[in-house]
């Protein structure tokens, strides 16, 4: 896909890899509006994206809620005339044991990490079809891939949004619209900030701007998917297919460890 000209919507744009998307999106001639929930942080978000003349626009919406998919659509159709490409990037975490994690917590992760992005889509079917060349990018998580102790419903709910954008892509094959998925690994994020997690248990974190070049070489090459992680990754997604139990006791080698260093990640 040729990415001048083309209207996207990018939600939780306003920091992490949401902006890092944006700004390489804008980099390439596209037209960008984005989404996010904190009114200072999004308003300095469109500021920096804007820097240059560049076409950015932004507002306040939360996806979770059905008034703000649909504000986010609605605003989003207005500002752009149009939309080529939705990114479902908006996400949220709550790490640690199960048993402590509550159940509004719970709820959270799948209302705005899976409901929230398949109902957005649903709506914006239209509106892609319309465009003619219409683009899915579904943000993921490398846990979506191999799931990780302590992140047991975060890695529910981001394998669920990983298979609805496979199927979907599929389903709309051959009518114009294409699926993305991409999965990134440990990123240098706002969200990533009250977790401890480091390299010595596998979390090697690398610039959100990373992850949006390569998702950009991806949508320029019409890939399926865009997993990061490297050398090392693949070969941990090969052994998870082929010998679970291998992974099992790796895992198990730093469980202690990586509960103490992940029980505080939260940014729901």
């Amino acid at each position: 896909m040729n990415l001048e000209g083309k209207r996207v919507l990018v939600t939780g744009g306003s920091s992490g890899i949401g902006f890092a998307i944006a700004r390489a999106l804008l980099g390439k001639g596209a037209r960008v509006v984005i989404t996010g929930r904190n009114a200072e942080r999004l308003s300095q978000a469109v500021k920096d994206l804007q820097a240059g003349g560049l076409p950015a626009s932004g507002f306040c919406a939360d996806i979770a809620a059905a008034e703000g998919r649909a504000l986010s659509l609605d605003r989003a159709i207005e500002i752009l005339g149009g939309l080529d490409i939705l990114v479902n990037n908006a996400g949220g975490v709550r790490a640690g044991r199960l048993e402590k994690t509550t159940e509004e917590e719970i709820r959270t992760m799948v209302e705005v990490d899976l409901v929230a992005p398949i109902l957005l889509t649903q709506a914006a079917l239209p509106h892609l079809r319309a465009s003619g060349e219409g683009l899915i990018v579904n943000v993921t998580s490398g846990i979506a891939l191999i799931g990780a102790p302590f992140y047991t419903t975060y890695a529910a709910v981001k394998a669920g949004l990983s298979r609805f954008g496979e199927a979907l892509r599929r389903e709309l094959k051959g009518e114009g619209i294409h699926v993305l998925t991409l999965y990134p690994g440990a990123t240098d994020t706002p969200m990533m900030q009250s977790s401890k997690a480091g390299p010595e248990l596998g979390f090697t974190r690398e610039p959100a701007g990373a992850v949006a070049d390569a998702l950009i070489d991806g949508i320029e090459t019409d890939a399926f998917e865009v997993v990061r992680g490297g050398e090392a990754r693949a070969k941990m997604i090969a052994a998870n297919r082929d010998n679970p139990a291998a992974v099992d006791d790796r895992f198990l080698t730093m469980k202690s460890a990586l509960e103490e260093a992940v029980s505080g990640h939260s940014a729901l």
